[in-house]
C-alpha cells in the first residue's frame, strides 16, 4: 500500500488501480516528475475510452445473458418430444 503521504507512489498506485500498462504508468510517472503531468489527459482520455468500452461490452453479455436464462427458466427452451 503506498505511503499516503508521497503523492508519487499515490499516483502509481492510482495508475495501477486504473488498470494502466506499464508504459503508460512509467509516461506518466516521468511527466509527473518533469511537472507536465496534464500533457498525459488525452492519454488517460483514451484509456477510460477503452475501459468504458470493456463496460459496456460486458453489459451487453450481462443482458444476454439474463435474457436466456429468464427463457430457460420459462421453458422456452425445453425440448419437444
Amino acid at each position: 500500500m503506498p505511503d499516503a503521504r508521497n503523492k508519487e507512489e499515490i499516483l502509481r498506485q492510482a495508475l495501477i488501480d486504473a488498470g494502466c500498462d506499464s508504459g503508460l504508468i512509467s509516461e506518466c510517472m516521468e511527466k509527473y516528475r518533469d511537472g507536465t503531468l496534464s500533457d498525459m489527459l488525452p492519454r488517460l482520455c483514451a484509456h477510460r475510452k477503452c475501459v468504458l468500452s470493456d463496460v459496456h461490452r460486458g453489459q451487453k453479455q450481462i443482458d444476454c445473458l439474463d435474457y436466456l436464462t429468464s427463457k430457460i427458466k420459462s421453458d422456452e427452451y425445453k425440448k419437444e418430444k
